[in-house]
């Protein structure tokens, strides 16, 4: 599904969506989401169309509380984040010297100073260190 923006969007399967007045509905199963323009007010409506069903169901969010609501959620997006600071930390380690030294000197880009910084983010937290916290119920 497309987002206002164009952009396409994953929509995580079998997700309950909350779309007003009691109403939910499986995520997979919404294909499309029109604003309703006249009477918008602070109870904004939505008119949200389901696989299966001839006439829109109206529910009171917006479309883009709706749209948040249907996509694969921050865990998915924390997952792609650091599937793409792994795939640019090789790309790094792949640059020759010769480059290493001309980023340096031409543009004062350190790339053993990003390869360390993204290394850090990819390294797993340590649960190791105690804190504060913990040493209230010890």
């Amino acid at each position: 599904m497309a987002d206002g923006s164009g952009a396409t969007m994953d929509i995580q399967p079998q997700r309950m969506v909350f779309l007003g007045f009691g109403k939910f509905w499986r995520s997979d199963q919404i294909v499309g989401l029109m604003p309703i323009d006249e009477q918008r007010g602070p109870g904004k409506r939505t008119e949200v169309y389901v696989e299966g069903h001839g006439q829109p169901i109206v529910a009171s969010r917006t479309e883009e509380a709706i749209l948040a609501d249907m996509s694969a959620g921050e865990a998915a997006q924390a997952e792609a984040l650091r599937a793409t600071t792994a795939e640019l930390l090789e790309a790094f380690h792949e640059f020759s010297p010769v480059l290493r030294r001309a980023l340096q000197h031409e543009h004062h880009f350190d790339v053993e100073k990003w390869e360390q910084r993204l290394g850090a983010l990819l390294r797993p937290v340590t649960p190791g260190v105690r804190h504060l916290q913990d040493d209230l119920f010890a």
